[in-house]
């Protein structure tokens, strides 16, 4: 699905790359998680995926760019939008304003297709059904709330039917009801394997929860890639500015006083912490 081979990129006049030979590689129906502090390239890495770099910010790359069977520099972003879509982190920079209800929002990029009134219908029934918004389908966008925006935007993507997915930072402004909405949408729209899924993320419990892999990228470089318990366990992330879950920290802390045995993996999640400390209380008690 995802190809990249030593991609750099740096912006107009900037005085260095925000990308730094980039290789990813990543199959159909992964659900990938990207970390990273300010300034890591996660963004950047967000424009390359979905066509923006370098088709609409110039600036100068290098390397191979393969999405969807497509080498993207070669085709415009008109021709790779039924294939690939992106979310940015402020649903409300995504909602057109041009159409009144919900229901027809999601019918706004298949209009601009010119597709027949009938699969419209079907199409947007089933992402509205999908994405949870079918008894909003009559609302006006601008009443929803802010996880219903995100939800919105997700199916305004969703309804294209595109292979690759990409959300930039999409429960930045999400309480965790919201949050939890989101993260099971797309675990659930991955696991079905309807398409492959890329999310940035600050939210290291819920993508220890949710993703298939997760990547670190730290002054435009990928410099970690493994599964979430191992990537996101990483104490190197704190000198990184991502930092680590407070699960982590406090598991960590009771290993460096003999709490728990060395081998055991620290937790990420709230779940795995409870394990993790199980484990502890096991040994004190001498079973």
């Amino acid at each position: 699905m995802i190809n990249l081979v030593d991609v750099s990129y740096a912006y107009p006049q900037a005085k260095a790359p925000a990308l730094r030979k980039v290789s990813l590689a990543v199959p159909e129906g992964q659900f990938l998680a990207v970390v990273g502090g300010s300034g890591a390239g996660k963004t950047t890495l967000s424009y390359v995926l979905s066509g923006f770099i370098p088709n609409h910010f110039k600036g100068s790359y290098r390397g191979t760019i393969e999405v969807a069977g497509m080498n993207l520099p070669q085709h415009s972003l008109g021709e790779t939008a039924g294939q690939i879509g992106l979310v940015f982190s402020n649903p409300f920079n995504q909602i057109s304003g041009a159409r009144f209800t919900v229901e027809e929002e999601v019918a706004f990029g298949l209009e601009n297709l010119g597709l027949p009134q009938a699969e419209m219908r079907e199409r947007v029934a089933r992402i509205l059904q999908t994405t949870g918004l079918a008894d909003l389908a009559k609302r006006s966008p601008y009443a929803l709330s802010g996880g219903q925006q995100q939800r919105l935007a997700i199916a305004a993507m969703l309804v294209m039917e595109p292979r690759l997915l990409v959300l930039d930072e999409p429960t930045s402004q999400l309480d965790p009801v919201g949050k939890k909405e989101v993260f099971t949408l797309l675990d659930q729209l991955a696991k079905e394997g309807e398409m492959t899924v890329v999310i940035i993320e600050h939210e290291l419990e819920w993508i220890g929860n949710f993703a298939e892999r997760v990547i670190v990228m730290h002054e435009g470089r990928l410099v970690n890639d493994g599964k979430p318990g191992d990537v996101l366990a990483d104490e190197g992330l704190m000198e990184m500015g991502v930092g680590n879950t407070a699960y982590t920290i406090a598991a960590r802390e009771a290993r460096a006083v003999g709490l728990v045995d060395a081998h055991i993996p620290l937790p990420v999640t709230l779940e795995q912490a409870v394990a993790f400390f199980g484990q502890s209380g096991s040994r004190d008690s001498g079973d």
